[in-house]
């Protein structure tokens, strides 16, 4: 079918940039944990200077008994449920003990370990807040309302909750898009940054696709609603963070087992320590204070506290650097991984066509500039992705493009327009020339063969040039795959539906030798399983629906966040919301260094718990100190997990996979 349009140029000036997109940050204070964490502190200084000037009991006592209650009710209470669940709570023996050593009149050390106690669970509960804050800064994006137009031309403000597909809705010059959805009519500059990572406003005219949460530039747009707000790209990734915060990390699950026994080991051992002496003829009270010391020293905290700061402090920085990834068992089964598979389109590629070649046919009298400018000026209204690659490298080389006349344009055939008043055709060869030209059938295989896509431009019904259209290279894609295989040890495999001239052609760029094109979606997830079944740990990024069976069926799948499809998305493990390509090796060195501060942290727990346990056994370790050993090793393994969260460690993350 043909059809006729007249153009209707269209000014866009280009809006200025604002700054990064609303982020929000948990206050200290507005966590429970450490407010009650910093009432507990505050009646422990209150009371410690009052007796140790000698001041009467009354005076300090009610102010310890405060600091007992403040820090101790809510660890104490959880550990009573979990008792009723017949599940000894690490958190209930601490504050048994810190009873226990108020009743052999150790009041002081008591409150001490309280104090200590409170203060490491509010560190914990602000790692895991500042998680989230990081990651939900770059998704708090989307306005709170949208003008919804009427079927009577009327505007309404609502709530973009209420919006449903279908609906229009008009986005001012200046405002954020309130739901995703497709341009009606009008044209401006969007600004994806914070969605996509384009550096640039990218151009929207009508039939472009518009996401919730970009920001508009100066022209007004009319937009209609495709996606509820329950399904837009900012609301499942959304969903994606509050899945990763159920999850934990299979450490963290081994440890959790492991620490249920260990405690009944730990009070089993404790009564031996407090019953045996005793039976020896000890004091009642020397026995009691070793037990209760024994059981402080003993206590698991700090080895349960090593594997998921190190986790979520990854997740946060990853998150800071566009790389979303969806639970603690994902950061570390990337650091696992010994094999990557890549797709082409839109993964090793940036997914939109540019041209590469410009051929002037012997005879023409047109050099590149002129049959270029031929070709855009007649490809200029059409909304095709190739005339859209002819218009974007004739005004990359700044081009003067002339007005068109009598446009037309025949699907699987090409366009034609009058152009200064020349006719000119630009479309498939083989449409165009209806098997005539030898010359130009050689131009055309020649382009083909390098990987091509060829464009033949008539003029006045004569052939006067071809142009090549290709998929360009993303410009890190060589790197990337270098850095992979640095990691892995293994060169990545490229697994493509294209076909295998483009395919060989485009992986000899990057640097890939293992080559397999033309798959179905069922043939990339063979492939997968076949190298999961020789026993590798593949690592599978791409971003279409047809790689969605292969990301599922990966160790770990990675989805490029641009333009990845809804299933790639959701089954991916990972998403590259910015899309670079050069997160996907950061983010891998990024989780081994979080495996290896797990293990270091293991180390230190495992140090300090069998050091205390032998001086409390061997000889006599006063219960301060056993206090301070211990609540300082909790500390000192969940600060260690911390230091993830820095701008450093992403930048020796970075280094590491480039090396």
């Amino acid at each position: 079918m043909i059809s006729t349009l007249t153009p209707q140029p269209v000014e866009r000036a280009e809006p200025a940039r604002t700054g990064a997109a609303p982020g929000r940050r948990t206050r200290v204070l507005a966590l429970p944990e450490a407010r009650w964490a910093t009432a507990a502190t505050v009646f422990f200084l209150l009371a410690l200077p009052l007796q140790l000037t000698g001041a009467p009991a009354w005076t300090w006592g009610p102010l310890y008994a405060l600091s007992y209650a403040t820090g101790g009710w809510e660890p104490g209470w959880e550990g009573l449920k979990a008792l009723k669940e017949r599940t000894l709570d690490v958190d209930l023996l601490m504050v048994v003990a810190a009873l226990g050593a108020a009743s052999i009149g150790q009041v002081m050390d008591g409150a001490l370990l309280i104090v200590i106690f409170a203060t490491s669970g509010a560190l914990e509960a602000l790692a895991t807040a500042r998680t989230a804050d990081s990651v939900r800064g770059l998704l708090d994006l989307a306005p709170a309302t949208a003008t919804r137009l009427t079927p009577d031309g009327g505007e309404q403000t609502v709530p973009v909750e209420e919006l449903a597909v279908g609906d229009t809705v008009l986005v001012r010059p200046g405002e954020r898009v309130g739901a995703d959805g497709r341009v009606l009519d009008g044209a401006s500059d969007v600004d994806q940054a914070t969605i996509t990572g384009e550096p640039l406003p990218a151009a929207k005219e009508p039939g472009d696709e518009v996401f919730a949460g970009t920001l508009n530039g100066t022209g007004a747009l009319r937009v209609r609603v495709e996606r509820d707000a329950s399904d837009s790209v900012i609301a499942r990734i959304v969903r994606m963070v509050e899945e990763a915060s159920e999850t934990k990390a299979p450490t963290q699950l081994f440890i959790e087992k492991v620490e249920q026994r260990y405690s009944l080991g730990m009070v089993a051992a404790t009564l031996a320590v407090f019953l045996v002496p005793l039976a020896f003829g000890e004091q009642l009270t020397d026995a009691l204070l070793r037990a209760m010391t024994f059981m402080i020293v003993a206590s698991p905290c700090a080895v349960v506290l090593a594997t998921m700061p190190p986790l979520l402090s990854a997740i946060a920085n990853a998150g800071r650097h566009g790389v979303l990834v969806k639970s603690a068992v994902v950061m570390e089964r990337l650091g696992q991984v010994d094999a990557v598979a890549l797709d082409k389109t839109g993964t090793l590629t940036e997914g939109s066509p540019r041209v590469t070649d410009v051929r002037p046919l012997p005879g023409s009298g047109l050099d590149e500039a002129a049959l270029l400018t031929l070709a855009a000026a007649a490809e200029r209204p059409s909304e095709h992705p190739l005339a859209r690659a002819v218009v974007d490298a004739a005004r990359e080389r700044g081009l003067d493009l002339p007005g068109a006349e009598d446009f037309t344009s025949a699907p699987g055939v090409g366009v034609t327009a009058v152009v200064n008043g020349r006719g000119v055709a630009v479309g498939a060869p083989a449409r165009l020339l209806d098997g005539t030209g030898s010359t130009v059938t050689a131009v055309a295989e020649e382009l083909e063969e390098s990987g091509r896509t060829a464009v033949l431009v008539l003029v006045d019904g004569t052939p006067a040039g071809l142009l090549g259209i290709a998929d360009r290279l993303r410009p890190d894609a060589a790197a990337t795959v270098a850095a992979l295989t640095t990691l892995t040890g293994t060169a990545p495999t490229l697994l493509t539906g294209d076909n295998p001239r483009a395919a060989a052609h485009l992986a000899a760029e990057a640097g890939i030798d293992d080559v397999r094109a033309g798959l179905l979606p069922q043939d990339k997830l063979t492939a997968v399983q076949e190298m999961e079944g020789a026993g590798r740990k593949v690592l599978v990024v791409g971003d279409g629906v047809n790689d969605a069976p292969a990301l599922a069926a990966a160790h770990t799948g990675v989805a490029m966040g641009r333009a990845g499809s809804d299933l790639a998305l959701e089954t991916a493990d990972a998403v590259i919301v910015r899309d670079e390509l050069a997160a996907v090796p950061t983010t891998v060195a990024l989780s081994r260094r979080a495996r290896r501060l797990v293990v270091q942290n293991l180390v230190i727990a495992g140090v300090f718990i069998a050091g205390l346990v032998v001086w409390d056994l061997a000889g006599n370790l006063p219960l301060p100190l056993g206090v301070a050993g211990h609540e300082g090793s909790t500390v000192l393994v969940g600060l260690n997990g911390l230091r993830l969260l820095r701008e450093t460690a992403w930048q020796r993350a970075a280094a590491e996979g480039s090396a």
